[in-house]
């Protein structure tokens, strides 16, 4: 593996990690098996990956090839990486909490809060409830698929975008349905939902995630990118731009999403797993909560070569062959995450990569790379 930019010469220790607990990975029944999957993935060009497996036999902690190709520095569990859209899971999360706290009724439209060109100018904004935003059956646009952002976005990957910004490229577009007749992904409702939190609370995005999720549970390796985007010790990003394995390193062309709640989260592969268990163990909201993040939707056209799928609220539910899962997914320029988790007996399974698009898609985000894992980490 190799890459044709020039890297930053970083110092290895800036990378060091650790947990603050007895890491047993080693002794853990299934480690040669759960290595090997990774050790699989970088064999055939993923730059490098990390994973998480929680089950009967405890937490599993594991990484395969390299956190920096320019410094030659290998992949260690611990190390923090972009998880993307899977701070959307977060966003609906805080949602709740402040349903739970009298400060909003997600029946209500998100127009009862905000106003001006954002829901003026965005179809749909200004008649869609906020459960419709947070379950994707709002019908809004969804800006990333703009060609105008897209074509702008290549001509600047360093660019850092903010909410009102990235919300234009909705304006006055087609919504994709009337709200609540159907299920689309729509990165837009989100931003709309990060700013919605920001009034109510008065405060930064990453401040509110702070307060209510990230401290509570001691995620200390996790945080919104708002407050520090390329903080010191995340692993490097890496893109196969020309579908030959020859990556360009990215790490700093995910400027779009630092600032909105539809993106930007950095973690590790522990805290996530922490984070998901927590949440569906009633740890961070009650149960009339968690059983309205978990009331599903089905859209009316199957996904091509994808899991079946149902949408909750920030959440998504898929069929596998090791049974129904709870998951959320995300990606950034040079980065791709993937959590799942199985209500049956708990297990969770988290796995980050610093690298994607081209040959190296197929190999971390695909239905078969999902599989694949799947089937080798879950009893």
């Amino acid at each position: 593996m190799t890459a044709c930019t020039k890297g930053e010469d970083i110092k290895p220790e800036s990378y060091n990690c650790n947990y603050n607990f007895n890491d047993l990975s080693q002794v853990n029944p299934n480690n040669l098996v759960y290595q090997s999957v990774l050790d699989d993935m970088t064999s055939k060009g993923v730059v490098g990956v990390a994973m998480s497996v929680y089950s009967s036999n405890g937490i599993w902690l594991g990484a395969s090839g390299k956190a920096d190709l320019h410094n030659n520095i290998d992949m260690k569990s611990c190390n923090i990486t972009r998880v993307g859209s899977i701070v959307k899971m977060v966003t609906a999360t805080v949602i709740l909490k402040l349903q739970e706290e009298g400060k909003l009724n997600i029946d209500d439209k998100i127009s009862n809060y905000l106003n001006g060109d954002n829901i003026n100018k965005i179809k749909n904004a200004e008649k869609a409830t906020i459960r419709q935003l947070m379950q994707h059956s709002s019908g809004i646009n969804n800006y990333i698929h703009s060609l105008q952002f897209q074509t702008a976005s290549l001509n600047n990957l360093v660019k850092e975008w903010n909410a009102h910004e990235l919300l234009k490229y909705s304006y006055n577009e087609s919504p994709y349905f009337e709200p609540d007749e159907d299920v689309r992904y729509s990165n837009t409702g989100y931003i709309l939902l990060g700013l919605l939190i920001e009034k109510l609370e008065g405060k930064p995005l990453y401040q509110v995630f702070d307060e209510n999720i990230f401290e509570p549970l001691g995620l200390i390796n996790t945080q919104f990118a708002g407050k520090n985007p390329v903080p010191e010790g995340i692993v490097r990003g890496y893109v196969d731009l020309y579908s030959n394995l020859n990556v360009i390193e990215s790490t700093y062309y995910s400027g779009w999403d630092y600032y909105t709640a539809d993106g930007g989260l950095i973690s590790n592969v522990y805290d996530m797993n922490v984070f998901f268990r927590a949440l569906m163990n009633g740890e961070i909201i009650n149960a009339n909560s968690l059983n309205q993040m978990l009331t599903w939707k089905t859209p009316k056209e199957v996904e091509v070569d994808f899991f079946p799928i149902s949408y909750g609220l920030g959440i998504f539910k898929i069929e596998t062959p090791k049974g129904i899962a709870y998951m959320h997914s995300g990606n950034a320029i040079g980065y791709d995450a993937n959590m799942f988790y199985f209500p049956s007996d708990n297990t969770t399974i988290v796995y980050a990569s610093n690298s994607n698009y081209g040959k190296i898609e197929p190999l971390v985000s695909s239905k078969q790379a999902m599989e694949k894992i799947i089937n080798k980490t879950k009893e």
